[in-house]
């Protein structure tokens, strides 16, 4: 189960990295779609369909132990809402069907906490802990998703209000439950204990991640005091980086593991992206360079995706190169480095791109080509790798019994 759960979420993945695509196209010549619809789709669905169903599924095989059925079922009934989504999203927008799969996603994923907190009952440890506020980050996100409709009905949908709803929903969402989500797969991976070093950790990242909500309600209501809680959470969050690469280092120096140069790579792409989106964050705490980062919307997509494909989608490819031997690893190589240099080459013309605006009032040339050229790797990367683990074979420790007619 864990192969066929895998190539659905990574199908997901290559669907939403094509609508990506035609996205960037769509800036080169028009395509007569509209824009923001599939815009919709696309993260609806790179989120949901790929994030979330991934670890969803690394969770349940390396967290539950009993009565699996009902998360097999539980993933199919998510996966429609996502396919659901797919299909009504470039057409209507949030119209009566969308947000009725929307609904039935996150109706989806309160039974998923409740049945995983159960199995989780009398069960301690780091990788515990890190989970548990994953899944109540989750809970806390979806508050955002629930407020639109009072948003919308008293101020309407063009307000801060509205924005910051999205924004809190989409914080907690990156830096909460997916973030907390891939570092408790990888604090099991690594076999980190509930040490002094790691509360102290975890209560620095969990501060960091209330606190730095203050930065997207800043953008829409500037304060003085939204600001220098701003300030600390990004504070908090650097020491418990500094925390973090302090626990990995002592596990490998222990341990001594035996790694592939994929493994390595893969490994040292994730925390060069984790500390990159530290220093990122740190730019806001330049007096009234937040506002003027907030204006340029190119940047802003392109530190999601840093957070979204650097951070979790790298610790996620990190957790599937260990879940599976391999039938054929040069064509895994090849999809692994073609996304990774996609990745970097689209972050780097995003990047360079706004310097530019910033301090010279003038873009690359023929950036929206070579942005869709440049992405072309990652939708290449996603297929490679998901074509890879077709022919794969999950480690004797993920062939377990998940038959529906095992409880």
């Amino acid at each position: 189960m864990l192969k066929k759960f895998s190539i659905i979420c990574l199908s997901n993945f290559f669907i939403a990295s094509v609508l990506g695509l035609l996205l960037r196209y769509a800036s080169i010549d028009a395509l007569g779609i509209n824009y923001r619809y599939f815009t919709h789709a696309h993260s609806h669905v790179a989120m949901l369909g790929w994030v979330y169903l991934m670890l969803y599924t690394f969770i349940v095989f390396n967290f539950t132990r009993q009565n699996r059925k009902k998360y097999i079922r539980l993933f199919w009934i998510t996966q429609i809402s996502v396919l659901g989504m797919l299909l009504s999203f470039p057409f209507q927008g949030y119209g009566t069907v969308s947000i009725a799969f929307s609904t039935l996603h996150i109706l989806c994923s309160y039974f998923f906490v409740f049945w995983v907190w159960k199995d989780l009952k009398n069960k301690t440890g780091a990788s515990i802990l890190m989970l548990k506020s994953a899944l109540v980050f989750m809970l806390i996100s979806t508050i955002g998703v629930w407020s639109l409709g009072p948003i919308i009905a008293i101020y309407g949908n063009g307000t801060p209000y509205y924005d910051i709803a999205i924004q809190f929903f989409l914080h907690f969402q990156f830096n909460g439950w997916f973030l907390f989500g891939v570092l408790a797969l990888l604090i099991k991976e690594l076999n980190i204990k509930n040490s002094t070093l790691f509360k102290s950790f975890y209560l620095l990242l969990t501060f960091a991640t209330i606190a730095t909500i203050a930065l997207p309600i800043y953008w829409y209501q500037p304060s003085i005091v939204l600001f220098y809680l701003n300030g600390l959470g990004v504070f908090l969050q650097l020491i418990a980086v500094l925390i973090l690469f302090r626990l990995i280092y002592l596990h490998i120096k222990k341990s001594k593991p035996t790694w592939s140069s994929l493994s390595i790579f893969t490994y040292a792409f994730v925390l060069s992206c984790i500390g990159f989106k530290v220093l990122t964050q740190g730019l806001s705490l330049i007096p009234g360079l937040a506002e003027e980062l907030y204006q340029y919307h190119s940047l802003i997509i392109g530190f999601i995706h840093l957070v979204m494909l650097g951070v979790i989608t790298g610790l996620l490819f990190y957790m599937l190169l260990n879940s599976f031997l391999y039938h054929k690893p040069v064509v895994l190589k090849l999809g692994f480095y073609s996304f990774y240099f996609g990745f970097v080459t689209t972050e780097f013309l995003i990047l360079f791109q706004a310097i530019n605006y910033y301090f010279w009032e003038s873009g690359i040339e023929n950036y929206n080509t070579l942005l869709f050229v440049a992405s072309i790797f990652l939708s290449l990367g996603i297929f490679l790798i998901a074509l890879s683990i077709i022919f794969a074979k999950p480690k004797p420790q993920y062939e377990l019994d998940f038959s529906l007619s095992k409880k």
